[in-house]
């Protein structure tokens, strides 16, 4: 890790375009690990897309995406290693059966003792009664809550929260809830997006603001109410 300054995690002037569509220009942030940041803003700044781009599915078209120092661009398969993703997208295989979807993760990551894993992620989430139907027999929630058990599966240090709420059943959000909570006791470190300003507050240490000139705002956020902040908010994206 770059002890000089002491970053985990370094976003580093990160600009992605789609043709001669802007979507996101010189984002830059820093993270310690074990932190906590909710990035909060308009739909269709690119928070999704910013959070596609530091898990590797897109490449930016300008800057860098720094873990422990080393280089997403360089070594995408260190950062994939290293980071979980749980988003409003589930990403399995309706194809298959909650088994074998986690199985087929487990292989990519290289998981040890699989089965062991397997069942243990699956009683977290709640669906050890369903572990041989094919996910594609599953309800919103339940897809939800097999898609938190594929993104632990390697036990991953960053968790990507890429509106992990949304469209959840109060259950799924339930069992989300709890995981968040237990992983904060660790040195997990979380980057999430979330249109919630309670939500985002409530978990957070720090709080991003991305408009579409870029970052508006990055603070911690210690004993911030959700009115205060709401006042920043709303100057930020309307600046």
């Amino acid at each position: 890790m770059n002890k000089a300054n002491n970053h985990y995690l370094e976003v580093k002037s990160i600009s992605k375009y789609f043709g001669r569509r802007k979507v996101l220009q010189g984002i830059d942030f820093y993270l310690k690990k074990g932190e906590f940041v909710t990035i909060f803003g308009p739909n269709g700044v690119g928070k999704t897309t910013l959070i596609r781009v530091l898990s590797t599915i897109l490449n930016p078209t300008d800057g860098d995406f720094l873990l422990e120092g080393v280089s997403a661009k360089r070594d995408p398969v260190f950062i994939r290693k290293n980071i979980g993703v749980i988003s409003h997208n589930p990403y399995v295989y309706p194809d298959l059966t909650a088994n074998e979807n986690l199985r087929f993760f487990s292989k990519l990551f290289g998981v040890d003792d699989i089965d062991k894993r397997i069942d243990k992620l699956l009683k977290l989430v709640n669906l050890s009664d369903r572990r041989y139907d094919l996910a594609g027999t599953f309800s919103r929630g339940m897809l939800q809550r097999l898609a938190i058990a594929r993104a632990l599966l390697h036990e991953p240090p960053i968790l990507f929260l890429d509106e992990p709420h949304s469209g959840l059943d109060p259950r799924a959000s339930e069992v989300l809830d709890q995981i968040i909570a237990d992983y904060r006791k660790t040195d997990t470190t979380f980057i999430m997006t979330t249109h919630s300003l309670r939500k985002g507050l409530e978990l957070s240490d720090r709080a991003l603001i991305l408009t579409q000139k870029g970052i508006a705002y990055n603070e911690r956020v210690d004993n911030l109410e959700e009115e205060a902040f709401k006042k920043i908010y709303m100057e930020k994206c309307e600046a």
